[in-house]
């Protein structure tokens, strides 16, 4: 069997991506930095450094999905690319 490098096109961003809409979703909840860290098991310190640095440090999936309940958002949801209004 032949082996080949296939191209495939990563959103080097992504972190980036996942820590804005982890904020917009926030917010459109209504929810509070330091409600959403109680709600997860975190510390506000820690959501408040991953949206201050837009997610430089990243996030463990099991934090994502338990955000994703707690906001009543799909997961997937944090994944949409960041569109800014003009």
């Amino acid at each position: 069997m032949t082996r080949f490098k296939r191209e495939f096109n990563f959103n080097e961003n992504i972190i980036e991506t996942i820590a804005y809409n982890v904020i917009k979703y926030r917010k459109i909840s209504g929810i509070t930095q330091e409600q959403l860290a109680l709600d997860i098991g975190k510390s506000p310190e820690y959501i408040r450094k991953f949206e201050s640095t837009k997610g430089s440090e990243g996030m463990a999936l099991l934090t994502l999905y338990k955000i994703s309940i707690v906001l009543d958002v799909s997961i997937e949801k944090f994944f949409e690319s960041i569109v800014i209004d003009q």
